[in-house]
């Protein structure tokens, strides 16, 4: 009898979505463990949508996406980061950042590649690397004082003939660490020492409050890297605008890698939703006074919860400078997944266990402060009071 490819078979399942599951079977659960706020699109977002579908955006678009939304991303590049890039070749628009993250792993590694992964950090990635047929090596990032790090002797012991990608994402999910420059620029010359694709996450990158002013983007490797860098950098809609559910992103990619890109999209996803693709580019151009509200209701949910856990003994809560999680460290703890099954039956609290974030996030358990006060706020009674 035929049988499941065992590429695939040996693709671990999603343990935030196990749990998620569970959690939807139940009723009154307070939900911190997806990576998204409980506020819908706002209005002008949608409107424009409606909009987008009553001019005529019902068709197909090009591969890479419509040319305006691509020249709408190189102006937004351009005014936030400094940074020239070409619309036509060094842009692709992807049916979400998951997918951006599979097209470009996809690029860069053959069967049996290796690929080094900073972690705790999402499990898509890993993932990801392992339906290209290839081998993850994870890296944890350790914690040293109150900041996490990268462990570059650890990085160079796992280089092998075969690693083909080096990938970390800036601010991190779901640490909420955020690479300086002097990060950037090692990450970068380890890369290119090692004639390796550097690949950079920064989906959370306009959620930052260690910036000189609130709504400073984290600086973007593009800033360091030449265009002839094999350098390339993931982006999504889905969490400085609250559009999780549209499913648009985009890579930004050196351009032979970019032209595969496009081409591969053909066979994938043909092209991200052209209604949606428009609703993008109305937040670009009209987002930033939404933008800069969340920021500052992110910032208090923060330290909100920064609060709540800093008195408990034996919980460990560095501060994040970005994204929108708390990744709290619990002294003795074994198994985060069960950790937060019992925490979920006994209190209706939902969070992420560490353990889905790979090596070095076991002990620990990932929260999504995102969510308005009617929900954080009684979840983090609940949680403090189950800690305690």
């Amino acid at each position: 009898m035929p049988q499941i490819a065992r590429s695939v078979q040996n693709v671990p399942g999603s343990r935030i979505r196990e749990l998620a599951d569970i959690a939807m079977s139940m009723e009154g659960v307070l939900r911190l463990y997806f990576g998204e706020s409980n506020l819908p699109t706002p209005d002008y977002i949608k409107n424009a949508a409606i909009r987008a579908m009553q001019d005529g955006y019902t068709f197909y678009t090009e591969n890479a996406g419509l040319p305006s939304l691509r020249r709408a991303i190189a102006a937004s590049y351009r005014r936030l980061q400094g940074v020239e890039l070409d619309p036509a070749g060094e842009i692709v628009v992807t049916a979400s950042g998951v997918q951006a993250l599979n097209l470009g792993i996809r690029c860069a590694l053959d069967p049996g590649d290796e690929a080094l992964m900073l972690t705790p950090a999402w499990p898509n990635g890993s993932s990801s690397v392992m339906m290209a047929n290839a081998c993850v090596r994870q890296i944890p990032q350790p914690l040293c004082g109150d900041r996490y790090q990268v462990d570059f002797d650890a990085l160079a012991a796992a280089v092998t003939p075969r690693t083909r990608l080096l990938v970390y994402t800036s601010p991190s999910n779901p640490l909420g660490w955020v690479a300086t420059e002097q990060d950037q620029q090692a990450l970068l010359d380890f890369a290119r020492r090692r004639d390796l694709w550097l690949l950079a996450d920064e989906v959370y990158d306009r959620l930052y409050y260690s910036g000189a002013q609130l709504g400073d983007p984290v600086p973007s490797i593009l800033r360091r890297a030449t265009r002839d860098d094999a350098v390339m950098v993931v982006h999504s809609f889905s969490k400085s605008y609250c559009m999780t559910g549209w499913r648009v992103g985009w890579l930004a990619a050196r351009r032979d890698l970019a032209a595969k890109a496009t081409q591969l999209n053909e066979f994938i996803v043909s092209h991200a939703p052209s209604f949606a693709q428009k609703a993008g580019e109305t937040a670009l151009a009209e987002g930033e006074p939404v933008l800069l509200r969340m920021l500052e209701r992110l910032k208090r949910n923060r330290d909100l919860c920064l609060d709540a856990l800093g008195g408990i003994p034996g919980v460990t809560v560095p501060k994040p400078d970005g994204a929108f999680y708390l990744f709290p460290r619990i002294d003795g703890l074994r198994d985060s997944f069960a950790f937060c099954k019992r925490l979920l039956e006994e209190t209706r609290v939902g969070l992420a266990p560490g353990v889905a974030f790979g090596a070095g996030g076991e002990g620990s358990v990932r929260i999504c402060y995102a969510a308005d006060l009617t929900v954080l706020e009684p979840a983090m009674e609940r949680l403090t009071r189950f800690l305690r």
